[in-house]
Parts: structure tokens; C-alpha cells; sequence
């Protein structure tokens, strides 16, 4: 796909929005197996990860905001993938935890990340897997940095 010459002297940041785009419409597409939107599968990978979590550390780590935060973990509720409780030490706040009916979706959420690393390497060999990720890594440094939000490395 040609560069519009407007993207012309941001070819590498046009670059990345394409590739974005794409990896997210892939994303989305295995999700929907699942009966999962983009976004909520992160917030399940974290909560399998480090069990019960506030919500608010939840909207923290994951880097969103609180409605968008609520509304995720509602819609996580009603499909039974996660139980919301109060915060036995804090009374705002609410604690977010995966259900053991959750167990099954994760299985099926790892192998679509699978299937979503495959289908984003294709043929890259070993030494272009661990350049790319190099070179993301630098730039994710670089806007982090830009922007005041620092995110642990990959």
C-alpha cells in the first residue's frame, strides 16, 4: 500500500498505525471465537496472573480509564468470566476476581494469542524475532517517555 504524501514524512509512524490496525482487526476476529471484545482479554491475563485485583489497579496497569474499566468487567460479569466483590479494605473500591468457570476461556484466549504470534511472524527467523522485538522495545522507550507513561518491558 502506498504512503499518502501527507504520511510521507512520518513513513515509519504510518508504518506503525498500519500494522496496528491490522494486528488489531486479527485480534478482534479470534476474540469474537470466544465471545470476548479487544481489551478484555488483557484484563483476564492479568487477573489469572495475579488473582483478585482492585479495579482501580486494574485501570492502572492496563493504562485505561475507570468507565472504560467498569464496563469491561461488567460485561466480564454478565458473562460470568469474573466475580466483582468489595474491597474487604476498602469499602470504595471494588475487588475484580476470575471465576473457575473463566478457567476454560483461558485456554482458549492463550491459544488465540498463539495463532496471533504465528500469524504476525510469519517467516521471520529467530535473529528477525528478537531484532523486532529490540527495535519495538527502543520505541516504546521513546514514547513512554514522551508521554509520561512508563510501562514495564516486554
Amino acid at each position: 500500500m502506498p504512503i499518502p504524501e501527507v504520511a510521507q514524512s512520518g513513513r515509519i509512524s504510518h508504518a506503525i498505525f498500519r500494522v496496528a490496525r491490522l494486528h488489531r482487526l486479527l485480534a478482534g476476529q479470534l476474540l469474537r471465537q470466544a465471545g470476548l471484545h479487544p481489551g478484555q482479554e488483557m484484563v483476564m491475563m492479568r487477573l489469572w496472573d495475579c488473582g483478585p485485583m482492585r479495579q482501580a489497579d486494574l485501570c492502572e496497569e492496563l493504562g485505561t480509564d475507570s468507565p472504560t474499566m467498569t464496563r469491561t468487567v461488567q460485561r466480564l460479569e454478565r458473562a460470568g468470566f469474573v466475580h466483582r466483590s468489595p474491597d474487604p479494605t476498602d469499602g470504595r473500591a471494588a475487588l475484580v476476581e476470575p471465576t473457575a468457570a473463566s478457567q476454560a476461556l483461558r485456554h482458549e484466549v492463550e491459544r488465540m494469542w498463539r495463532e496471533l504470534e504465528e500469524a504476525t511472524l510469519g517467516d521471520l527467523d529467530e535473529d528477525q524475532q528478537a531484532e523486532t522485538l529490540r527495535v519495538l522495545g527502543l520505541l516504546e522507550c521513546n514514547l513512554a517517555t514522551r508521554t509520561g507513561r512508563f510501562s514495564e518491558p516486554s
